[in-house]
């Protein structure tokens, strides 16, 4: 059996990294809160772009949806993590990702951006290059940011030939702490899911009409869709990341509330037998000197 000062710097220290896992677990709570926040905060906004966009295109005829052709170059944007303890949240959404894209007819050379470095080492070993990584914004505040960034990339990809289509993939919160794998095949854009807003009441009596060119409406009305897109991926990503590490703080701090209860069993008995033994030597000290006296 350990000794009794063993136990107690054993107690001493899983204290301390309860105190640990208790604090990350509400730092995780606080962060969901923000990033959910800030997706609720996009969907008034996406619905109104949404709508624009259903006007300037209901009189224009739509090219049906279509798969990627062999000379046709795909580009991904992954949202991983930059940071561990949270379960399988990297491996599963790479391995979506490319279980995804290997499904896919196209050149099998790829153009990867990667937010968060630990999916990028991820997609290394797996034997797929990435292109370019960033590293995921530390507050909802500065996803914006990271946005403006990756529509500049965007932007050099469209201007590259070959690649025309992009992918949006990240892991979606399912709960508040679970989340599920999710893609969003961003470019070339499906007109047609703009047409399906007829489907439900307009919010007014008359139809909106408009003033300005339909080809410099239509590309600021897609240059909107395209930032809400990104910028609701980041925030649904970093929330379902931290719901993953709230999960595994909660399951840590419960394996950390056994042990601990383990050790304290362990010590009180160490403890226990301490005192049994020293009642015992004073007892036989004693009968001892009484029979000495004798």
């Amino acid at each position: 059996m350990e000794t009794i000062e063993r136990l107690n710097r054993k107690l001493s220290s899983y204290g301390d990294l309860r105190d640990i896992v208790s604090t990350m677990k509400s730092l995780s709570a606080a962060s969901i809160h923000q990033y959910e926040k800030a997706v609720h905060s996009l969907e008034e906004y996406q619905r109104t772009v949404e709508l624009g966009l259903h006007i300037v295109l209901r009189e224009s005829e739509i090219p049906a949806a279509r798969q990627p052709r062999k000379d046709e170059r795909l580009a991904a944007v992954i949202f991983g993590t930059d940071y561990g303890l949270c379960g399988r949240f990297n491996e599963e959404i790479t391995e979506y990702a490319l279980q995804r894209m290997d499904s896919m007819v196209a050149n099998p050379e790829r153009n990867i951006l990667v937010v968060g470095m630990r999916a990028a080492e991820l997609l290394e070993q797996a034997g797929q290059p990435v292109n370019k990584t960033e590293n995921l914004p530390g507050t909802a505040n500065q996803i914006t940011a990271l946005v403006q960034d990756l529509l500049i990339q965007i932007d050099h990809w469209r201007d590259n030939p070959g690649v025309e289509w992009l992918y949006l993939f990240h892991n979606r919160p399912g709960g508040r702490s679970s989340y599920r794998p999710s893609s969003l095949h961003l470019l070339p854009l499906h007109m047609k899911r703009f047409h399906r807003i007829e489907e439900k009441a307009w919010p007014s009596r008359n139809l909106p009409t408009y003033t300005m060119e339909q080809k410099a409406l239509l590309s600021s009305l897609l240059r909107q869709y395209f930032f809400i897109s990104l910028f609701r991926t980041c925030a649904e990503s970093q929330a379902a990341e931290y719901g993953s590490r709230l999960a595994a703080m909660q399951a840590a701090e419960r394996n950390m509330n056994e042990r601990i209860d383990e050790v304290n069993g362990q010590y009180r008995r160490a403890r226990q037998e301490a005192i049994t033994t020293e009642l015992l030597d004073v007892v036989a000290g004693f009968e001892a000197v009484s029979g000495e006296n004798l």
